[in-house]
């Protein structure tokens, strides 16, 4: 009797949980579908989202193909037509009647659609700076019909150059020949290519676009550095560096024998000369490792073609080392967004793998206020690079020698210095100091001039 009753009440407590679940969630959807409020407010609903959207679209087209003098029309229209209507204005009347005249008439032109096939050619994506991109653009009409006159708008760089397409019959191709300028170093973006078409008087205007875009790098001049010059060394093992070592290549002089030295370092006609043990002592043999640093603050060039000249000392430099097989590091001073109420200054490495590498990311150097300054470049190059030989400092005409002095002192200690100093138009001098040398060159043809008379020296 009792395992009866338990097993009723557990099939009634389980009935009952499974219709109140089911009746509810039939409540709700009938609730939220099934009255003629709900199927209203459902229906307005759906017809403003879809309104909004073809309200968008229709804006969207709007500011697309109609111009600013195209829009003046419309305002004149919808204006001509309130003042006519509300103040009886014959005038109001005419301009609204002209400016939808005119709207009509322009409508036409937009007709139909294009069906172009475009190619665009540069006969080469690397240049050096003050040379000439010559490049053709290819059109053909794919379609049956024959397509409008046209223009192509081809951004190249912060420019625009207009390429006007004729009446073209369905299959026909019309070739237009470019050239880019490339007075200055930099990266040229050229496109994405943009057709369009409208009427004569500019009110309308229909546009269809090419997403392709290609890059041309505008390398920085350069100019050939003597490979024996400024520590550009031509023997495999190294130079000496005059520290004195136990064990390496270039032979200096002889000691006495101190305890702990190796057997294979004894000088036999030393020791048969002076009746005591005699070693073999070196001089330091070291490999050329060189690393230039690129000041790139703003602050301390006076022009533009300061800094660029700057720049092509700088890869002129790196270049001759990465031609001679050296080892080289080029840094230039970065920094990063402030974290923490505090500017995180960096020192940014150009690639030097290759020459073409280093160029491009050479033509890609610019110059800024809030750059990190050389003398912290400086530091955190010591840091980074290891075993230096030799480090160029290139700079401004705006850096005092002050400064250069504690770049030169943040370097660690047996390293060469040299700072070249950019002032177009200046007599080319040479000043030596303690802890670096400092050339000041006057064109870009000094360095390598000043180099070689110091390498000969």
């Amino acid at each position: 009797m009792t395992f009866h009753t338990e097993s009723r009440l557990t099939r009634t407590s389980h009935g009952t949980g499974t219709r109140t679940r089911a009746g509810t969630v039939t409540r709700v959807a009938a609730a939220g579908r099934g009255g003629p409020m709900a199927r209203a407010l459902w229906t307005a609903r759906v017809g403003w989202m879809r309104t909004r959207r073809a309200l968008a679209t229709a804006a969207r087209w709007l500011g697309e193909t109609v111009s600013p003098t195209g829009a003046l029309l419309l305002v004149v229209a919808v204006a001509g037509v309130v003042g006519g209507s509300v103040f009886g204005w014959v005038e109001a009347w005419v301009a609204a009647a002209v400016a939808v005249l005119l709207l009509v008439v322009c409508v036409p032109f937009l007709l139909g659609t294009h069906d172009y096939r475009l190619e665009l050619v540069l006969d080469r994506d690397r240049v050096v700076a003050g040379s000439q991109v010559h490049g053709r653009l290819d059109l053909v009409n794919r379609g049956r019909r024959a397509a409008l006159p046209g223009v192509v708008d081809i951004p190249i760089g912060a420019g625009l150059v207009e390429v006007h397409v004729p009446l073209l019959r369905g299959g026909h191709a019309h070739s237009q020949a470019l050239e880019i300028g490339t007075e200055r170093r930099g990266i040229i973006d050229v496109g994405p290519m943009t057709v369009s078409r409208g009427d004569p008087i500019g009110i309308l205007r229909r546009e269809q676009r090419w997403p392709e875009v290609q890059r041309v790098h505008v390398h920085p001049v350069t100019i050939p550095i003597p490979s024996t010059s400024a520590g550009l060394v031509r023997d495999l093992e190294g130079s000496p560096t005059g520290v004195l070592v136990d064990d390496d290549l270039s032979f200096h002089a002889v000691r006495e024998y101190v305890r702990g030295d190796s057997q294979r370092h004894v000088h036999w006609k030393a020791t048969a000369k002076t009746g005591r043990l005699m070693v073999r002592q070196y001089e330091e043999s070291r490999h050329a490792r060189i690393a230039v640093l690129l000041d790139v603050d703003l602050d301390e060039f006076a022009s533009e073609d300061e800094f660029e000249t700057a720049v092509s000392a700088a890869a002129s430099l790196g270049l001759q080392g990465v031609l001679a097989g050296r080892d080289v590091s080029v840094g230039v001073g970065g920094i990063l967004p402030e974290l923490g109420g505090r500017e995180v200054q960096s020192l940014r490495t150009l690639p030097t793998q290759t020459p073409r590498a280093l160029l491009d990311a050479m033509a890609g150097v610019e110059s800024d206020e809030r750059a990190t300054p050389l003398e912290v470049s400086a530091s955190l190059a010591a840091q980074t690079y290891e075993r230096l030989s030799m480090v160029f400092l290139v700079t401004g005409s705006r850096m005092p020698l002050q400064r250069i002095r504690q770049a030169a002192i943040a370097l660690p200690g047996g390293v060469a210095v040299v700072a070249v100093r950019c002032e177009p138009g200046a007599e080319p001098t040479v000043r030596t100091a303690r802890e670096v040398t400092v050339l000041t060159i006057g064109a870009l043809g000094d360095l390598g001039r000043m180099l070689a008379r110091g390498a000969a020296g």
